[in-house]
């Protein structure tokens, strides 16, 4: 079934999501293909800093989430009988906690798969069939209850204000960070005082705070990585995991934009070196400068090209399926090739 709308974040918000599996099967073209017929599943997941794989169960496919507590869930299709609806489109799904090695930790945290008696009275989240939103409503509700959701991961970041403050804080990203000062007033403090929620004074005077600059910092318990680059791969992985074109369309749009887009924002980049490559002494300063001008020239000029590509997008219609060719290679020890084998069972129902 196509992901639910809900589950897709909006086209203005940089959803962090947990890293992808570090097996060599993430590089095959079967793999991929399973993944992205589960993305309505592993997407919102990833985002809630869960990871998550794709393994085979009993007779079908599912999706494997390693909890903190050495828990973990699995949320798949009724593994019997055998059904004939392609991965990651089931008529109900069924998501259980277990544990590898306490057998006595086991609940079934939600299931909506239709019943097989008759006689017996329906279960609440059958009406919900294959829809993924309700699962995640599910899931977030007993993570939560169990304290098994983790907490975001704080970066550090180091801000001066009016050139007079200095301080570094550890915040979820640079709009919490902002979020975190807004309403911060320098005072007469020692260096290196400790503040509450992660802030760490190293220079401060009196005075009334009125501009900030901050910039993502390092410091011996926190790396920060490039957040440009790491956004921009979430959002490829976003894209990548869209199974509608409207869903990829309002995605697109956090590149086109001409405002905020990432477009716009890389010719202000190139602009803004460019102008300080003008400041340099060397001969070579004026055709640095002369160089990244034009590159911004070019960006911005791609980006009005394209413009009309997110309302493009947004008008495409997906081919009907087709005959579905097998999703595995013949020869891949690690997840059986369809059509699906006999397995030894891996995972209780």
């Amino acid at each position: 079934m196509a992901a639910d709308e809900e589950n897709t974040p909006p086209a203005h918000q940089a959803v962090p999501l947990a890293p992808l599996p570090d097996h060599r099967n993430v590089n095959t073209l079967w793999w991929q293909e399973l993944w992205r017929r589960h993305a309505h599943i592993t997407t919102p997941l990833r985002a809630r800093g869960l990871t998550c794989d794709i393994e085979f169960g009993l007779s079908a496919y599912i999706v494997r989430v390693p909890l903190p507590d050495n828990s973990h869930l699995i949320i798949g299709p009724p593994q019997e009988p055998v059904s004939d609806r392609p991965p990651g489109d089931p008529e109900g799904w069924i998501a259980t906690r277990e544990h590898s090695i306490d057998q006595s930790v086991f609940e079934v945290v939600y299931d909506s798969s239709p019943s097989d008696d008759p006689g017996a009275p329906q279960r609440p989240e059958a009406r919900h069939g294959g829809s993924a939103e309700p699962l995640i409503a599910a899931i977030d509700t007993r993570l939560a209850q169990l304290g098994l959701l983790p907490s975001p991961e704080l970066r550090t970041f180091e801000v001066t204000q009016d050139a007079t403050v200095s301080f570094t804080l550890q915040a979820r990203d640079l709009a919490d960070a902002h979020e975190r000062i807004a309403d911060l007033e320098s005072i007469e403090a020692a260096t290196d005082t400790a503040l509450d929620g992660g802030t760490r004074l190293t220079h401060i005077t009196y005075g009334s705070v009125h501009d900030t600059d901050i910039t993502a910092g390092r410091n011996a318990t926190t790396a920060v990585s490039t957040a440009c680059g790491d956004a921009l791969l979430e959002l490829t992985d976003q894209i990548n995991g869209s199974t509608s074109h409207v869903q990829a369309a309002a995605l697109l749009r956090q590149v086109l934009d001409p405002d905020d887009g990432v477009l716009a924002r890389l010719a202000d980049s190139l602009e803004a070196a460019a102008d300080k490559a003008k400041e340099a002494e060397e001969d070579d300063g004026f055709d640095l400068s002369h160089d990244l001008a034009g590159a911004a020239a070019e960006v911005r000029s791609l980006g009005e090209d394209l413009q009309t590509a997110e309302a493009r997008m947004r008008t495409l219609t997906s081919l009907a399926p087709g005959p579905r060719p097998p999703l595995s290679p013949s020869r891949t020890p690690s997840l059986p090739p369809r059509p699906l084998p006999t397995a030894p069972p891996r995972h209780t129902r």
